[in-house]
Order: C-alpha cells, then sequence, then structure tokens
C-alpha cells in the first residue's frame, strides 16, 4: 500500500498522491464512457492500441434532455423516461466493462435541472458505475484532451464544442489546456428560444447570433489577448456544419465564415426546419440545424475566424483518456489538490501530519465499514486541503475550507466529489448536530459519515501540529463501535481527552466512540 507523499520543505512540490498502487490496464481491457449531453446520449467503447484510444463503437441516441426543462428548471418525466430508455440500451453494450473502467458524466442538462438527483437516481440503478455530473470548465477541460488526442499537435489551438445547451471555448497547446471556459449557450436552447415553431427568418437568426455575442462578451477580449495558430470545432453541429457546407459546394471538408453566410441565406430560402432534407444532417439534428449554424457563424464573425477544422474526438474521448491517467497513477485530481495547496498557502507539514495519521485509521477500517480506494483517495484528498479556509479566516475557517472546495473549479473532480469532500472537511472540528446527518447520509451514504469521522479523528490528534505527538490506532469490532487507543508520546493525556470529550459529537451520528487508557 502506497501512501500519501507530502514534501515537507517545499510548499510548490506536489503534497498529495493517492494511496493505492494503480491497476495497469491490460492492452485486451474495454473502455468506456458515455456521455450524458444535452442533446444526444452517447455512448463510446474502446480499446488501449500502443497508449493510444481506439474506438470499437460508438453509439449515439437523440434525448434531448435538455428539451424536457420547464422554465423553472424542472425535468419533466417525460424527459427522464426518454434518457432512463436510452440508458438501459446502453447498459447492454457495456457488460463486458469493468465498472472501473467505465465513466459517465453529465453535462449542461443535469447541471441546470432542479431534479438531477431524482434522475440520477433512477439512472445509476441501470448503471455499473455511478453519474457524474461535471462542472463547465471541467467538460472544457476534458473536451480539449480529447480534441488533442486525436489531433496531435504542437501549435497553439482554440477549440470550440457547441452543444445541447452549453458551449466550451478552450485554448491550449499540445495537451495542455491554457484558457477553458463554458457558456450557457447550445443548440438545443437556441432552438427553443429563436425557432421553437419551425421557422427559419431572418429575424430568428439575428436573435441568434446577438444572444451568442452577447454572452461571448465576458471571453472575447480575453481569448483574443491569449490567441491562437489555427481552430478546432467538435460536436454534431459543426460536424453537420462541414458535412453541408461540402455538399453544397460552398467549402471544401472545412468550415469557412463565407461559406457559413451562405448557408444561411440558403436555409433562409427554405424557410422551415421540415424543408432540411441534407446528407450531412441526421434526422434528428434537422430541429435544431439552423440554431447550431447561427452560433457557429455568431462566434466566428465575433472572433474573427476565417476558417475552423473539425474534430471528431471530444469529450468522450477525454473522459477516456483522463480515465487512463488515473488508472495509470497520472491523475490531474492530485495536481489540482497541489495547486489549490499552493494558491491558499495550506500549511504542508501540517496537511502531512494528517494524512500519515490517517492512512493506518482508514487502513484499519476500512474492511469493517466497507470502504474502497476511491473513499481512500477522498478522504486524504480531502485531508491536504482541509485548512485551506484559514486563506479566508481564521473563526469558523472549516466552513470557508468546505465553501471552497464545493464551489471551486477543481481540474478532474465532478461536482459530487466536491461536495464530498466539503462535507469531510466541514466537519472535522466543532459540534456535529443530529440534523446534518441526513444532509451527509443523502449525499454519500454512511461511507461519507465515516470518511468524516475518520478526519475528525485525525485532525483532533494532530493539533499539536508536531510528528512527536502521541500516535492514535482504531479497532473497529462493527461499524458503529469505534475503539481508539492512543500511544506512547507528547500530548498523550490531551489527546486521550479531547478524544473522550469529542464521543459525545460521534453518538449524535449513530457510532459509538470508545477511547482507551494511554498506555
Amino acid at each position: 500500500m502506497k501512501t500519501i507523499l507530502v514534501d515537507t520543505t517545499a510548499r510548490h512540490e506536489q503534497i498529495a498522491k493517492s494511496i493505492g498502487e494503480a491497476k495497469a490496464i491490460d492492452l485486451d481491457d474495454l473502455l468506456g464512457a458515455i456521455d450524458l449531453g444535452s442533446n444526444s446520449f452517447h455512448l463510446a467503447i474502446a480499446r488501449l492500441d500502443h497508449g493510444e484510444v481506439r474506438k470499437v463503437a460508438s453509439i449515439s441516441e437523440k434525448v434531448q434532455l435538455a428539451a424536457g426543462l420547464d422554465e423553472h428548471n424542472v425535468l419533466s418525466e417525460e424527459a427522464m423516461q426518454r434518457g432512463l430508455d436510452c440508458l438501459h440500451r446502453f447498459a447492454q453494450h457495456v457488460t463486458e466493462i469493468h465498472p472501473e473502467r467505465l465513466r459517465v458524466v453529465a453535462t449542461n442538462a443535469l447541471r441546470k435541472a432542479v431534479n438531477a438527483q431524482e434522475f440520477i437516481r433512477r439512472a445509476n440503478t441501470l448503471l455499473p458505475t455511478p453519474i457524474e455530473v461535471i462542472a463547465g470548465r471541467e467538460e472544457a477541460r476534458l473536451i480539449y484532451l480529447g480534441v488533442s488526442h486525436t489531433n496531435a499537435s504542437t501549435d497553439k489551438r482554440l477549440v470550440i464544442d457547441i452543444g445541447g445547451g452549453s458551449t466550451e471555448f478552450i485554448i491550449g497547446q499540445g495537451f495542455d489546456p491554457i484558457e477553458t471556459e463554458s457558456l450557457q449557450m447550445g443548440c438545443v436552447s437556441f432552438t427553443r428560444k429563436f425557432f421553437s415553431d419551425g421557422k427559419i427568418t431572418k429575424k430568428a437568426f439575428e436573435q441568434a447570433i446577438t444572444a451568442t455575442q452577447t454572452e461571448m462578451l465576458s471571453i472575447t477580449k480575453r481569448y483574443k489577448k491569449v490567441g491562437w495558430d489555427h481552430v478546432i470545432a467538435s460536436s454534431g453541429s459543426a460536424k453537420a456544419a462541414k458535412l453541408v457546407l461540402t455538399e453544397l459546394g460552398f467549402a471544401h471538408d472545412v468550415i469557412t465564415r463565407d461559406g457559413m453566410e451562405k448557408l444561411i441565406n440558403h436555409l433562409l430560402k427554405l424557410g422551415h426546419i421540415d424543408k432540411i432534407h441534407f446528407d450531412g444532417v441526421k434526422a434528428h439534428r434537422q430541429a435544431v440545424f439552423p440554431a447550431g449554424v447561427a452560433e457557429l457563424y455568431a462566434i466566428m464573425k465575433t472572433l474573427d475566424i476565417a476558417t475552423i477544422d473539425y474534430s471528431d474526438g471530444a469529450l468522450r474521448e477525454g473522459v477516456m483518456y483522463d480515465m487512463l491517467g488515473r488508472l495509470d497513477d497520472e491523475d490531474v485530481r492530485d495536481r489540482s489538490v497541489t495547486a489549490l495547496a499552493q494558491r491558499y498557502s495550506v500549511d504542508v507539514k501540517q496537511a502531512g501530519r494528517v494524512m500519515t495519521t490517517i492512512t493506518p485509521l482508514f487502513e484499519a477500517a476500512k474492511d469493517v465499514l466497507g470502504l474502497d480506494k476511491e473513499d481512500g483517495d477522498l478522504l486524504r484528498r480531502a485531508a491536504a486541503l482541509f485548512e485551506i479556509g484559514l486563506a479566508v479566516g481564521h473563526s469558523n475557517y472549516q466552513k470557508h475550507s468546505a465553501y471552497l472546495l464545493e464551489f471551486s473549479d477543481i481540474a478532474g473532480f465532478s461536482q459530487v466529489e466536491q461536495a464530498m469532500m466539503a462535507q469531510i472537511v466541514l466537519y472535522h472540528r466543532r459540534k456535529l448536530k443530529a440534523d446534518m446527518l441526513s444532509t451527509v447520509e443523502n449525499l454519500g451514504g454512511r461511507k461519507l459519515v465515516y470518511l468524516c469521522l475518520i478526519l475528525r479523528l485525525a485532525v483532533q490528534a494532530s493539533q499539536s501540529r508536531t510528528t512527536k505527538a502521541a500516535r492514535i490506532s482504531l479497532t473497529l469490532s462493527r461499524p458503529d463501535e469505534w475503539q481508539v487507543m492512543v500511544g506512547d508520546g507528547l500530548h498523550a493525556d490531551l489527546i486521550a481527552s479531547q478524544l473522550k470529550a469529542d464521543s459525545s459529537q460521534f453518538a449524535k451520528w449513530g457510532v459509538t466512540l470508545i477511547v482507551g487508557d494511554v498506555n
């Protein structure tokens, strides 16, 4: 078992590395990624071929989850059922993929839906691995990862991905993103706003173009300043535009601004989505095609882009390459932990002491509590960052730490992972209340409760902020009865006294804490 490594001499070295040896992936192992997009759900299955992800199967279904959101962002039962029916079919294709090598990510529609958890709860019963709702900038990072691996280049690139409900903009070089942004505009949402009656009019195009330019005000100046060498677009809207431009002779295997202007005029002559009959536009994309064209043209106009290439690799490929990194012990989440610790000037020595204390506690408890490697990784990453709130203020710093962890854009983490880390650090000190328990259990079950309490033990035993402090050990006869023994060392009596005083807090969350006499 590998322990977390902490450099106690240089703040700018990695402060946390997940425990547990990563399982090397065999060449014959399958990888899978399911993308729950706002317009379509996609499934990609691949094999690893000389370090590259080679797709062996790809399935897409029109679900239009975003179309099921009402004015209050409540997802309709009909939209939920469309998604569940699709996932039921997808599940039959991933039976041979190990759950550790399958990821299911959800994007804008489930980020916005106020009842997203109801859909996720029902969907998770169909899938071998839980759904991860990812933040917009995390989606952008993964899109760039997929594009950059699919289109190798050392040039600085602008990547644009028009989705159903959001559009991601990434400037990057090599495999590293430089700027990432996610804006609230997409082909499904714009169809509902500007083309809902099916008519293709000049007014509708002008409104969609203006809305795009307005939404882009926040990034245009910054992105132009950073600059790029060439532009790549991914997603179905860009692919359809490229194919239709070629089909009509307005461009050849590339997207041009001049060609897009001609395409808009051609669509205006058609006048209605029912008359869109192009080989490059599948039936399920017909209704959202004009909105996607309007947005793509507005982006090109706003950023002064003359030509765009198309990439078939995007979010799903990025998810699989990111998964390879996790399996090969190159997890971006560890780099993110390091970056956060640096940004908020975390006391790396204290983080190291707490993580050193946590390792044997977790090992002693994991089998009885049913905890796994991912739980251990989450706990140790939270332990590395539990004091980041001190950068905001000392009083109730645990609340500041929790807020920063839950609402920051942290590369590699899903929104649920960030929320769980926030809960772990929030309850490492001060009083616990019985009504807090349901919040924690609703988010992560009893396992999350146990992670909160393990960190609490480790912090209590490390309060003297010295490596000479007495060590504690943990024994569990059953999940709800914990026995802690305090060994010889500095402040042993004080540590034992604090743990005994804290036993009343553990009891509120259903755990009996027994503290043995100091040896």
